[in-house]
């Protein structure tokens, strides 16, 4: 058989994503904030959108029926609407010149000769921003740039403290290495050294530490308790760590009394000076879903109205306005309008059902933990849900992403249900890997100082009372992973509460 290239025509079938597909998958993964920035970006945008939480006047109908401002009239008048400096200033409790110190002498706001008067004597500027006399955070690096300025006064030297200034991090330590900072900026490791000793004693006291011990002793000096002893306890803070009092008595030549009083002065100290400047906004949790118990005694899952957006396509207004446009990019305009307005409210409706249903479901298969808790959660799987509910896997990721669900055992995020299954050794149910860790959490938290349990021993009872077949490396993996010390520093740990 001869081989030479041709042509062939097959017929196939394939999924093809089109735009309005992807970006309606990219709509399921969102969450609320995400999804009512985009929402807020497209009534922006497009003119046949309008939101139901609109105020009056806001629509794109009644915005047309609106009295026609005059062409002529390039500025608006305030001065019918603003209040005197002395009547603002007293719904705050405070003086006029607190707010407006450059509407000193003057009672009325609108009389700032600071605003040029446009036509027809209305004010042409805009009105003052209260926000802008409101104080602004300082950072930690403007605050210790103030205070290396009065410290170092050689120009060079200034220069290398405020390298040291943007090499900390959000605790106050210093992550560059010295040799790294003099390499950057052509001086001598020395130079920096003895820069870095300068700036040590900024305040907040700690900063410009390179590690822990180092944090500790600049506050320990500054109170002048920074003896010998003092200092070898801080060279063994690995030993403080592993609760092994007993040798690191013998490495510092202290007895226990000595220990405990050294340790009680370190807990007086700040391990994260930096912190004090850290301004990052707490971002609230919002549930999604809410799950009440209902009248039936089952279970009601509703959503969050307050968080799903409500938008409208106005078809009044696409057709008042397409009857009087002529030019045919105007018309595409309007028609790409119309088919973006009627993807986004169908998307929206969609994922509303989708994320309803998967709640629904995930209710459904962990009845057992809204009614006992915990150790009654089942373990269950992406494919399970999606199994039941007749959706693709990735769809139920998406869905269950940055989604919150609040039940009558406390706020969770969806992905808290979907845990891998351990098996029975009794032949029953599998049991949920976080509820097998909630157990070891339980066995530990009562446990006696003179019977700590191993982890061979957890694994054991688990098999014993609850038939959970675990091996003794999961039990160590699921503990560390909680954070919970090893049996020798636990013990460690009794002792030192009893002593």
């Amino acid at each position: 058989m001869a081989l030479s290239p041709r042509l062939d025509v097959r017929q196939t079938q394939t999924l093809t994503l089109t735009p309005q597909l992807m970006a309606s998958i990219r709509l399921l993964q969102l969450s609320h904030l995400e999804l009512s920035a985009f929402v807020d970006a497209e009534l922006m945008r497009n003119p046949l959108l309008e939101s139901t939480d609109a105020p009056d006047g806001d629509t794109p109908m009644e915005r047309e029926r609106a009295e026609e401002i005059d062409p002529y009239r390039d500025v608006v008048d305030y001065s019918d609407h603003l209040g005197s400096a002395t009547s603002i200033a007293n719904s705050f409790d405070t003086e006029a010149s607190n707010l407006f110190p450059e509407q000193s002498g003057q009672d009325s706001l609108s009389q700032s000769s600071s605003w040029p008067e446009g036509k027809g004597g209305a004010l042409g500027g805009e009105a003052p921003d209260i926000d802008q006399y409101v104080s602004a955070q300082i950072s930690l690096a403007d605050h210790l740039a103030d205070q290396v300025n009065l410290i170092v006064n050689d120009p060079a030297e200034r220069l290398i403290a405020r390298s040291l200034v943007d090499n900390l991090d959000e605790r106050g330590y210093l992550m560059a290495e010295i040799d790294q900072i003099a390499e950057q900026l052509g001086a001598d490791a020395g130079t920096v050294e003895a820069v870095l000793g300068k700036v040590q004693g900024c305040e907040p006291l700690g900063v410009f530490a390179r590690s822990l011990s180092e944090c500790l002793s600049i506050q320990l000096a500054e109170k002048d308790r920074l003896d010998p002893m003092m200092a070898g306890l801080l060279a063994h803070l690995d030993l403080v760590a592993s609760h092994d009092l007993a040798l690191l008595g013998k490495k510092i030549g202290a007895d226990r009394e000595d220990i405990f009083d050294m340790l009680a002065e370190l807990r007086e100290l700040d391990p994260r000076p930096g912190r004090a400047f850290d301004f990052s906004p707490v971002q609230s949790v919002v549930p999604d879903v809410f799950v009440k118990r209902g009248n039936d005694g089952g279970w009601q899952v509703e959503l969050n109205s307050d968080v799903l957006p409500r938008v409208l396509v106005n078809r009044v207004y696409y057709a008042s306005i397409s009857k009087k446009t002529r030019d045919p990019e105007e018309k595409t305009f309007l028609v790409d309008c119309l088919n973006t307005a009627n993807w986004l409210t169908k998307s929206l409706d969609q994922r509303a059902q989708t994320i309803l249903k998967v709640a629904t479901e995930i209710v459904k298969q962990q009845d057992g933990f809204l009614r006992h808790g915990v150790s009654h959660l089942r373990p269950m799987t992406l494919k399970a849900v999606a199994t039941e509910i007749e959706m693709h896997e990735s769809t139920v990721s998406r869905v269950t992403a940055n989604k919150y669900i609040a039940t009558p055992r406390g706020l969770f995020e969806m992905k808290y249900f979907f845990t891998t299954a351990l098996n029975s050794s009794s032949g029953g149910d599998d049991h949920s890997a976080e509820a097998v860790r909630h157990r070891i959490r339980q066995l530990i938290e009562g446990e006696k100082p003179e019977a700590i349990l191993s982890d061979d021993t957890i694994a054991e009872m688990l098999k014993r009372e609850q038939g959970i077949d675990v091996a003794r490396r999961t039990v160590a993996k699921y503990r560390e992973g909680m954070g919970i010390a090893s049996s020798v520093i636990r013990r460690r740990q009794k002792k030192a509460q009893m002593a």
